[in-house]
């Protein structure tokens, strides 16, 4: 039902939720020697969800480890410029989808009442 109502951007807005997490970690880990910091391709993600993918499906297929422009000596592969860049822009996104969802919630609610 919720499909219907909302379309894509119930399932848009759960993808960025998901994307939102793996970056905080990625900024989290920033100075862990070795780790790996890893992305949701959101673009794959909603295909593959759309497509009838499961979410956990659609989320693992679309993650990829990121290529670092300057390699750290320990092994680390998170660049703070790059996560917080891709940080920002999944948060406008994020933001973005939320406030047409509000939009949308209000129209069903006026719908309801009659207004």
């Amino acid at each position: 039902m919720t499909e219907t109502l909302f379309g894509i951007h119930g399932t848009a807005l759960e993808l960025r939720s998901q994307r939102m997490g793996l970056l905080t970690s990625n900024i989290a880990n920033a100075a862990t020697p070795g780790y790996k910091a890893k992305d949701i391709d959101f673009a794959a993600a909603l295909k593959a969800r759309t497509a009838g993918a499961s979410m956990d499906k659609a989320t693992d297929s679309a993650t990829r480890y990121r290529v670092p422009v300057m390699p750290s000596l320990d092994g680390n592969t998170v660049e703070m410029a790059t996560e917080q860049t891709a940080f920002a822009e999944n948060a406008v996104g994020y933001s973005a989808t939320l406030s047409f969802l509000k939009g949308r919630v209000e129209t069903i609610t006026r719908a309801i009442r009659g207004d």
